[in-house]
Protein backbone atom coordinates (compact mmCIF):
# COMPACT_ATOMS: atom_id res chain seq x y z
CA UNK A 1 0.00 0.00 0.00
CA UNK A 2 1.44 3.63 -0.96
CA UNK A 3 0.20 5.23 2.31
CA UNK A 4 1.54 8.93 3.04
CA UNK A 5 1.55 10.09 6.54
CA UNK A 6 2.41 14.02 7.05
CA UNK A 7 2.41 14.45 11.20
CA UNK A 8 3.47 17.99 12.39
CA UNK A 9 5.37 19.10 15.37
CA UNK A 10 6.92 15.56 14.84
CA UNK A 11 10.31 16.54 15.96
CA UNK A 12 9.84 14.75 19.34
CA UNK A 13 7.43 13.93 21.84
CA UNK A 14 4.00 12.51 21.11
CA UNK A 15 4.75 13.41 16.97
CA UNK A 16 7.78 11.61 16.98
CA UNK A 17 6.08 8.99 18.15
CA UNK A 18 3.26 8.68 15.82
CA UNK A 19 5.63 9.06 12.61
CA UNK A 20 7.50 5.87 14.53
CA UNK A 21 4.42 4.47 15.11
CA UNK A 22 3.09 4.39 11.09
CA UNK A 23 2.65 1.71 9.36
CA UNK A 24 5.33 -0.54 8.00
CA UNK A 25 6.23 1.25 4.55
CA UNK A 26 4.36 4.85 4.86
CA UNK A 27 6.35 7.74 3.32
CA UNK A 28 6.30 9.53 6.42
CA UNK A 29 7.23 13.64 6.71
CA UNK A 30 7.43 15.64 9.70
CA UNK A 31 6.85 18.71 9.91
CA UNK A 32 8.66 21.36 12.51
CA UNK A 33 10.55 23.50 13.01
CA UNK A 34 13.39 21.67 14.28
CA UNK A 35 13.21 17.87 12.88
CA UNK A 36 15.03 15.95 10.41
CA UNK A 37 14.15 13.29 7.57
CA UNK A 38 12.60 10.10 9.12
CA UNK A 39 14.21 6.85 7.48
CA UNK A 40 12.64 6.66 4.03
CA UNK A 41 10.46 10.30 4.66
CA UNK A 42 11.52 14.12 4.83
CA UNK A 43 11.36 17.25 6.21
CA UNK A 44 9.46 20.09 5.95
CA UNK A 45 11.05 22.99 7.83
CA UNK A 46 8.34 25.27 9.14
CA UNK A 47 7.50 27.80 12.13
CA UNK A 48 3.80 27.22 11.99
CA UNK A 49 3.45 29.86 14.66
CA UNK A 50 3.84 32.21 11.32
CA UNK A 51 0.98 32.88 9.65
CA UNK A 52 3.37 32.85 6.51
CA UNK A 53 4.43 29.32 6.60
CA UNK A 54 0.74 28.02 5.98
CA UNK A 55 0.48 28.28 2.51
CA UNK A 56 4.09 26.95 2.40
CA UNK A 57 2.98 23.90 3.72
CA UNK A 58 -0.17 24.28 1.47
CA UNK A 59 1.90 23.96 -1.18
CA UNK A 60 4.09 21.08 -0.08
CA UNK A 61 1.26 19.29 1.26
CA UNK A 62 -0.21 19.76 -1.99
CA UNK A 63 2.63 18.03 -4.05
CA UNK A 64 3.22 15.42 -2.23
CA UNK A 65 -0.20 14.51 -2.74
CA UNK A 66 -0.03 14.29 -6.52
CA UNK A 67 3.07 12.61 -6.86
CA UNK A 68 1.87 9.25 -6.23
CA UNK A 69 -1.18 7.69 -6.60
CA UNK A 70 -1.60 6.63 -2.87
CA UNK A 71 -3.77 4.44 -1.33
CA UNK A 72 -4.19 6.44 2.13
CA UNK A 73 -3.25 9.65 3.13
CA UNK A 74 -2.62 10.36 6.89
CA UNK A 75 -2.55 13.75 8.50
CA UNK A 76 -2.38 14.54 12.07
CA UNK A 77 -1.96 17.92 13.40
CA UNK A 78 0.29 17.18 16.47
CA UNK A 79 2.02 21.19 16.61
CA UNK A 80 1.35 22.93 19.70
CA UNK A 81 2.91 24.87 22.20
CA UNK A 82 1.30 25.89 26.06
CA UNK A 83 4.00 28.93 26.60
CA UNK A 84 3.89 31.54 27.96
CA UNK A 85 1.67 29.69 30.82
CA UNK A 86 0.56 32.54 32.90
CA UNK A 87 -2.52 34.29 32.96
CA UNK A 88 -4.08 36.65 30.23
CA UNK A 89 -3.19 40.50 30.31
CA UNK A 90 -0.03 39.45 32.23
CA UNK A 91 1.89 36.86 30.09
CA UNK A 92 4.32 38.47 27.30
CA UNK A 93 1.93 39.46 24.36
CA UNK A 94 4.04 38.48 21.81
CA UNK A 95 4.22 35.08 23.07
CA UNK A 96 0.41 34.87 23.56
CA UNK A 97 -0.26 36.14 20.60
CA UNK A 98 2.09 32.92 19.04
CA UNK A 99 0.76 30.72 21.44
CA UNK A 100 -3.21 31.92 19.55
CA UNK A 101 -1.66 31.76 16.23
CA UNK A 102 -0.11 27.93 16.37
CA UNK A 103 -2.53 25.99 18.96
CA UNK A 104 -5.85 27.10 17.65
CA UNK A 105 -5.68 29.05 13.71
CA UNK A 106 -2.65 26.95 12.29
CA UNK A 107 -4.88 23.86 12.92
CA UNK A 108 -7.68 25.04 11.22
CA UNK A 109 -6.18 26.82 8.10
CA UNK A 110 -3.81 23.64 7.89
CA UNK A 111 -6.83 21.37 7.64
CA UNK A 112 -8.59 23.86 5.59
CA UNK A 113 -5.43 23.44 2.68
CA UNK A 114 -5.12 19.30 3.41
CA UNK A 115 -8.92 18.99 2.58
CA UNK A 116 -8.59 21.28 -0.58
CA UNK A 117 -5.53 19.24 -1.61
CA UNK A 118 -6.76 15.74 -0.89
CA UNK A 119 -10.39 16.45 -2.26
CA UNK A 120 -10.70 14.57 -5.52
CA UNK A 121 -8.09 11.97 -4.52
CA UNK A 122 -9.31 8.38 -5.10
CA UNK A 123 -7.68 7.18 -1.60
CA UNK A 124 -8.66 6.85 1.78
CA UNK A 125 -8.32 9.96 3.62
CA UNK A 126 -8.01 10.84 7.35
CA UNK A 127 -7.43 14.13 9.13
CA UNK A 128 -6.75 14.02 13.21
CA UNK A 129 -5.91 16.61 15.45
CA UNK A 130 -4.31 16.41 18.56
CA UNK A 131 -6.51 17.48 21.24
CA UNK A 132 -6.71 17.75 25.20
CA UNK A 133 -8.99 17.62 28.43
CA UNK A 134 -7.74 21.39 28.43
CA UNK A 135 -10.79 21.69 26.02
CA UNK A 136 -13.17 21.04 28.38
CA UNK A 137 -11.25 21.51 31.45
CA UNK A 138 -10.84 25.44 32.10
CA UNK A 139 -7.42 25.68 33.68
CA UNK A 140 -5.85 29.18 34.80
CA UNK A 141 -3.11 29.83 33.27
CA UNK A 142 -3.67 27.51 30.04
CA UNK A 143 -6.42 30.52 28.56
CA UNK A 144 -5.35 30.08 25.17
CA UNK A 145 -4.48 26.71 25.24
CA UNK A 146 -7.82 25.42 26.54
CA UNK A 147 -9.61 27.73 23.96
CA UNK A 148 -7.25 26.26 21.47
CA UNK A 149 -8.23 22.55 21.82
CA UNK A 150 -12.10 23.75 22.09
CA UNK A 151 -12.19 25.48 18.90
CA UNK A 152 -10.34 22.41 17.41
CA UNK A 153 -12.80 20.09 18.28
CA UNK A 154 -15.81 22.47 17.10
CA UNK A 155 -14.28 22.49 14.05
CA UNK A 156 -13.92 18.82 13.65
CA UNK A 157 -17.52 18.00 14.75
CA UNK A 158 -18.48 20.80 11.94
CA UNK A 159 -16.38 19.56 9.17
CA UNK A 160 -17.10 16.31 9.92
CA UNK A 161 -20.46 16.87 9.39
CA UNK A 162 -19.51 18.63 5.80
CA UNK A 163 -17.24 15.91 4.98
CA UNK A 164 -20.75 13.19 5.74
CA UNK A 165 -22.17 15.20 3.50
CA UNK A 166 -19.72 15.46 0.54
CA UNK A 167 -16.07 15.08 0.56
CA UNK A 168 -15.53 11.80 2.34
CA UNK A 169 -12.52 12.61 4.29
CA UNK A 170 -12.81 11.31 7.93
CA UNK A 171 -11.98 14.09 10.63
CA UNK A 172 -11.00 13.22 13.85
CA UNK A 173 -10.06 15.24 17.11
CA UNK A 174 -8.88 12.83 20.33
CA UNK A 175 -7.18 13.88 23.40
CA UNK A 176 -4.51 11.36 24.26
CA UNK A 177 -4.43 11.91 28.22
CA UNK A 178 -1.77 13.22 29.96
CA UNK A 179 1.80 11.98 28.51
CA UNK A 180 5.66 12.27 29.47
CA UNK A 181 6.70 14.83 27.28
CA UNK A 182 9.13 17.82 27.25
CA UNK A 183 5.85 20.05 27.56
CA UNK A 184 5.14 17.89 30.92
CA UNK A 185 8.29 18.65 32.26
CA UNK A 186 7.92 22.44 31.61
CA UNK A 187 4.55 22.10 32.94
CA UNK A 188 5.92 20.94 36.49
CA UNK A 189 8.55 23.54 36.28
CA UNK A 190 5.95 26.26 36.38
CA UNK A 191 5.60 28.16 39.62
CA UNK A 192 1.77 27.92 40.92
CA UNK A 193 1.31 32.22 40.66
CA UNK A 194 1.42 31.43 36.93
CA UNK A 195 -0.61 27.83 36.89
CA UNK A 196 -2.14 27.02 40.55
CA UNK A 197 -3.02 23.88 39.13
CA UNK A 198 0.55 22.32 38.55
CA UNK A 199 0.38 20.38 41.83
CA UNK A 200 -1.55 17.98 40.04
CA UNK A 201 0.78 17.40 37.01
CA UNK A 202 3.39 17.18 40.00
CA UNK A 203 1.55 14.49 41.72
CA UNK A 204 0.68 12.40 38.49
CA UNK A 205 4.70 12.26 37.59
CA UNK A 206 6.01 11.13 41.37
CA UNK A 207 2.84 8.63 40.94
CA UNK A 208 4.37 7.13 37.92
CA UNK A 209 1.04 8.12 36.15
CA UNK A 210 2.38 9.61 33.10
CA UNK A 211 1.36 7.55 29.83
CA UNK A 212 4.37 6.44 27.91
CA UNK A 213 4.41 8.63 23.84
CA UNK A 214 4.98 5.44 22.15
CA UNK A 215 2.15 3.60 23.99
CA UNK A 216 -0.13 6.74 23.22
CA UNK A 217 0.94 6.54 19.35
CA UNK A 218 0.09 3.07 19.39
CA UNK A 219 -3.36 3.61 20.42
CA UNK A 220 -3.98 6.98 18.39
CA UNK A 221 -3.26 4.43 15.06
CA UNK A 222 -5.32 1.95 16.72
CA UNK A 223 -8.13 4.82 16.24
CA UNK A 224 -7.26 5.59 12.88
CA UNK A 225 -7.84 2.13 12.09
CA UNK A 226 -10.84 1.85 13.24
CA UNK A 227 -13.67 1.53 10.61
CA UNK A 228 -16.37 1.84 13.61
CA UNK A 229 -15.11 5.76 14.53
CA UNK A 230 -17.02 8.32 12.59
CA UNK A 231 -15.75 11.47 10.72
CA UNK A 232 -16.52 14.24 13.15
CA UNK A 233 -15.69 12.25 16.63
CA UNK A 234 -14.24 13.96 19.36
CA UNK A 235 -12.55 11.49 21.70
CA UNK A 236 -10.80 10.90 24.70
CA UNK A 237 -8.23 8.22 24.34
CA UNK A 238 -8.84 8.00 28.20
CA UNK A 239 -12.11 6.44 27.39
CA UNK A 240 -10.90 3.69 24.98
CA UNK A 241 -10.86 0.10 26.58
Amino acid sequence: MDHLVVVTGASAGLGAALLAAAPAGAHRVDVSRSGRAPEGGSHLALDLAEPAAWPVFGQAFARLVSERDWDRITVVHNAGTLQPIGFAGEVDTDAYTRNVLLNSAAGQVLGHLVLQAVRDRDARRELLLISSGAATNPRAGWSSYGAAKAAGDQWVRAVGEEQAERGGVRVLSVAPGVVATAMQAHIRATDASDFPGVERFQALHDAGELLDPDDVARRLWDVLDDPDVPTGAVLDLRDRA
